[in-house]
C-alpha cells in the first residue's frame, strides 16, 4: 500500500495519512464489551477471507461475548488508531506440565485492509508477548495458521517465529452440528 502524506484532510483518519502518524497514535489496549460488533464483524470477515466459510452470526456473537467474559482462559487485544479499532488478536491459555507454566495461544488475528502493512499486527504480538513475560508464567507464545496463507506465514517468519515440529488434529465432538456453510 502507498501512502500518500498529502492526501491527509483535517487530521481524519484516512489510510493515505502519513504511516508515522498512525503509528504514533496506535495504542493496544484489552478489548471491552463495547468492542463486541466489531470483533463479530472482524471475526466474520476472516473466516470468509481466510477459509471461505460463512459463519451464523449468532454463533461468532455468543463466542465473542464469552471470550470477553472469561478472561481466565483467554483475552482479546485491540489495536485503536485516533478511536477506531483496526485490529485485533485473541489470545487462549493452555497449560503446560512439562514446563509449569502457561502457552499463550494468538487467535484470531485481523487487521482491517486498509492498514495492513503498517505494523499494526507486529504492536500486537509484542503486547501478547510483553504480557506474557510480565505475568511471570508464560513459556512459549504460539499460533496456528492455515497452510496456505503465505502473506501471513511470511509475517509470522518476519517477527521471528519459526515452524513447531508438530501438526494439529481435531476431533469434531458435534459432527451434526455444521460449523460453516460454504461460499
Amino acid at each position: 500500500m502507498a501512502i500518500d502524506t498529502d492526501s491527509e484532510r483535517d487530521g481524519a483518519l484516512t489510510p493515505a495519512r502519513h504511516r508515522l502518524d498512525i503509528v504514533k497514535s496506535l495504542v493496544i489496549r484489552d478489548a471491552q464489551v463495547s468492542d463486541l460488533p466489531t470483533l463479530v464483524r472482524f471475526n466474520t470477515t476472516m473466516a470468509w477471507d481466510t477459509e471461505k466459510r460463512r459463519l451464523p452470526e449468532a454463533t461468532i456473537t455468543a463466542g465473542v461475548a464469552r471470550a470477553l467474559a472469561a478472561p481466565q482462559l483467554c483475552r482479546y487485544y485491540v489495536a485503536e488508531v485516533d478511536g477506531r479499532v483496526v485490529g485485533q488478536t485473541m489470545v487462549t491459555f493452555e497449560v503446560t506440565d512439562w514446563e509449569d507454566g502457561l502457552v499463550h495461544w494468538i487467535q484470531s488475528v485481523f487487521v482491517e485492509p486498509e492498514f495492513r502493512g503498517l505494523g499494526i499486527f507486529k504492536r500486537l504480538y509484542h503486547h501478547v508477548i510483553s504480557v506474557a513475560k510480565a505475568e511471570g508464567d508464560g513459556r512459549r507464545v504460539r499460533l496456528y495458521v492455515e497452510k496456505d496463507n503465505a502473506a501471513a506465514i511470511a509475517t509470522y517468519e518476519r517477527l521471528g517465529m519459526s515452524q513447531a515440529h508438530f501438526h494439529i488434529y481435531e476431533t469434531k465432538l458435534n459432527p451434526a452440528q455444521p460449523s460453516s456453510v460454504l461460499g
